[in-house]
């Protein structure tokens, strides 16, 4: 497993080494002793896992989860293509407004994790692209925020050339400058003692 710091802090891409015959190929996107060199960390502690079909040009994001209580994930596409990536929105770190992006299709294989507190983000580049993640808590709807991921702002990079799809949710986020002045977006060092709970042998879905 092939392991790269993003420029996001606390975020990392992991590229798998593949398997092929014959019969096809094999692949472990998710493999706990690259996650446990890159992070120090004994575990991933899955609470939930997530499934999502989207058609070319999709895009579902930038998503970020109130915190406490927070949400670390892992990322992966399990077919088709997209561009997924991770917004910094921690106030007080040291990379705040920064981004980076992964490319994941069925050539390489990668992964990402994206630490609590961050916004998360991707762009379908293929019809039936289907993305999975393992989540440290579980979807509540009121915990779960946006922000627009064309705010200049942030100065996201889409791809170009795609007719964009969004969810109404999507569509109607809240500009960057609008979320940090109503207070919402997550504070780094809170964040970062969020994350270090879920490590506990208590930890999964742990906010305090």
């Amino acid at each position: 497993m092939q392991i790269r710091k993003l420029e996001v802090e606390g975020a990392y891409e992991f590229t798998p080494r593949q398997f092929r015959d014959h019969r096809g190929l094999f692949v472990s996107p998710f493999q706990l002793d690259a996650f446990q060199q890159a992070l120090g960390r004994p575990h991933f502690p899955v609470a939930q896992t997530n499934h999502s079909l989207s058609r070319r040009g999709t895009i579902r994001g930038i998503h970020f989860t109130v915190t406490p209580p927070g949400t670390a994930k892992y990322v992966y596409c399990a077919r088709g293509r997209a561009l997924d990536i991770v917004v910094d929105l921690r106030v007080g770190s040291p990379t705040f407004r920064q981004w980076d992006a992964v490319e994941m299709d069925q050539v390489h294989f990668r992964a990402s994790y994206f630490p609590v507190g961050v916004g998360h983000a991707f762009v379908a580049l293929e019809d039936d692209t289907v993305m999975s993640y393992l989540l440290t808590g579980p979807y509540v709807a009121e915990n779960e925020l946006a922000v627009d991921v064309f705010d200049k702002d942030l100065g996201v990079r889409l791809p170009s050339g795609l007719d964009t799809v969004q969810s109404d949710r999507d569509a109607a986020a809240l500009s960057f400058a609008s979320a940090r002045a109503q207070g919402l977006l997550p504070d780094y060092a809170e964040s970062l003692a969020v994350e270090e709970a879920l490590w506990q042998p208590s930890g999964i879905g742990a906010t305090r």
